[in-house]
């Protein structure tokens, strides 16, 4: 079994749930993918981030570092620096808060300090529908002077969140599309 199928498995396994749920985007659904129920099992998050490692090092520019929203993308960053490391090429990772600190540097994103001004960066995310997410902080992230070189998921439930990002120019990757994830 390949490591796909096997976090396919997985995914089916911890994260798929039938039934009917309201979704952060507010559409409502017939299925949910909980995919931090994976992302936090410790054979999720290394297949998630040796996979997602492997998206990021097929792209043709060099990305500097890999990030995402909390609290979803938080194992995924994690997990993706980790392997990184582990095969000699290590990419830093930093999280990109829902709001503000209140306290002290106030920043929006945490891990800066291992990243320079100007760098390309990744960002993931566990499951896409609208982007309405991965906008917020490709806003954020550009604001603090990074390019958004990537953008990489585990699941694309394929509700127009591909298309919403392609039409700011930013391509989403996606380990499983909904079809492949259900077939």
């Amino acid at each position: 079994m390949t490591d796909r199928e096997r976090l396919k498995q997985l995914l089916l396994e911890k994260s798929y749930r039938k039934g009917i749920f309201t979704l952060s985007s507010g559409r409502t659904s017939d299925f949910y993918i909980d995919g931090k129920q994976t992302t936090l099992s410790a054979e999720g998050a290394y297949l998630c981030g040796k996979l997602l490692y492997n998206i990021i090092k097929e792209n043709s520019e060099q990305i500097g570092a890999v990030g995402g929203m909390t609290l979803g993308a938080d194992p995924l960053v994690t997990a993706v620096s980790l392997i990184s490391y582990l095969e000699k090429t290590p990419i830093p990772a930093f999280i990109v808060r829902k709001e503000s600190k209140k306290h002290g540097t106030e920043d929006y994103i945490e891990g800066r300090n291992n990243i320079p001004v100007g760098t390309r960066v990744a960002l993931v995310e566990d499951v896409v529908t609208t982007a309405g997410t991965l906008i917020k902080v490709i806003d954020r992230v550009e604001a603090q002077g990074y390019r958004v070189g990537l953008v990489v998921t585990v699941v694309d439930r394929q509700e127009g969140g591909s298309e919403a990002l392609a039409d700011k120019g930013y391509p989403l990757r996606a380990i499983f599309t909904k079809q492949e994830m259900l077939v």
